[in-house]
């Protein structure tokens, strides 16, 4: 990682703390802390560890079904390293606005792995878009079988934010759809930022790099042919990634029941952790802090106790979001700073 990545990722970081703080700050700025922490107390240690095992099984998938792709083009890369990368995405997802450094560092650590940039792409493209078009029907399945419901927990929310992230993942499907089944597009775009970097001075106009570009395209061109001919790889990821995010959504029931409550059933749970999902996938935020917090707790109220709505989101988002986030922070030192200097 050259010194420029290195101090973008410094800001990064810095900036995700900053809104960490703020969002520590309004999560318990009228609550009671002795309260919200003893109800965090009162959850059972057998249930925590299965959360935990939850949480890094969503990152895995991830990980399972990269290799899985790449594998496909017969990649060199081993289980274990694309589980790390699922790891390295998720942690820089989670400090970049609207998740957008997580896949072009997967790409950066495919390509230093041995694999080529086009399979790479491709494969990365289409976990992008299986996850995108889950969290997309999910969200339809929400809105035509579960809608009345919905509105009564979510209130003003409903509109804020359920649905127009409901729009604006779909929006994000359909643009993803198309590029990955017009090359020509592709070809067209990194063109486009190829001369623009150009005219900036910063690249070189060489022949070469027109003559690496084909190169990747013709790639690109096999690697969607691949896929059109054998759909039942892409059958196995729309199911795998289905399984995926049914787990961290069935994550928050697992911590209600495990805070000695219940009354409420385990399909009410998913809905409801499913809709805030999708209500705050887009947002330009680095992990959705804040704004999730404060969508958890209206959409929780009616669930949990009053200290026990706090309690449950900061196991649950400390679980599933910040534990994951450390996790792939130390993979990522590892990978790119230790390992490095291991292994000249």
């Amino acid at each position: 990682m050259d010194q420029k990545k290195k101090k973008k990722l410094v800001v990064n970081i810095i900036l995700f703390l900053a809104i960490m703080g703020l969002t520590f700050w309004f999560v318990f700025w009228d609550e009671e802390f002795s309260e919200v922490q003893a109800a965090m107390h009162r959850m059972a240690t057998g249930p925590l560890i299965l959360a935990i095992v939850m949480a890094v099984l969503f990152v895995s998938a991830e990980g399972i079904m990269m290799w899985y792709l790449l594998r496909s083009f017969g990649s060199v890369s081993s289980l274990l390293s694309c589980l790390c990368c699922a790891f390295i995405g998720f942690f820089f997802s989670g400090i970049t606005p609207s998740a957008t450094g997580g896949q072009p560092m997967q790409l950066y650590y495919l390509k230093k792995d041995g694999n080529s940039w086009s399979f790479a792409s491709v494969a990365l493209m289409m976990l992008a878009f299986m996850y995108k078009l889950v969290l997309v029907l999910f969200g339809l399945g929400i809105l035509i079988f579960w809608n009345g419901p919905l509105r009564g927990w979510l209130g003003t929310w409903y509109y804020r934010l359920f649905l127009l992230g409901l729009v604006l993942n779909g929006f994000l499907v359909v643009g993803l759809l198309m590029v990955m089944l017009t090359p020509s597009v592709v070809r067209l775009l990194l063109g486009k930022v190829e001369w623009l970097a150009v005219k900036l001075h910063l690249l070189s106009s060489t022949g070469s790099r027109k003559e690496r570009l084909d190169h990747f395209m013709d790639n690109y061109r096999s690697a969607l042919s691949f896929f059109k001919l054998h759909k039942k790889n892409l059958v196995v990821v729309l199911l795998g990634t289905v399984l995926q995010r049914a787990t961290v959504f069935a994550l928050t029931y697992v911590v209600y029941r495990g805070m000695g409550m219940s009354g409420a059933s385990l399909t009410t749970i998913m809905w409801l952790q499913a809709a805030v999902y999708i209500g705050v996938d887009m947002l330009p935020v680095p992990g959705a802090q804040g704004i999730t917090e404060a969508m958890y707790r209206r959409a929780f109220r009616g669930i949990f106790t009053a200290q026990g709505v706090t309690a449950s989101m900061c196991i649950t988002r400390g679980v599933s979001f910040y534990l994951m986030l450390i996790i792939g922070l130390v993979i990522t030192i590892y990978q790119f700073f230790i390992k490095k200097h291991a292994h000249p």
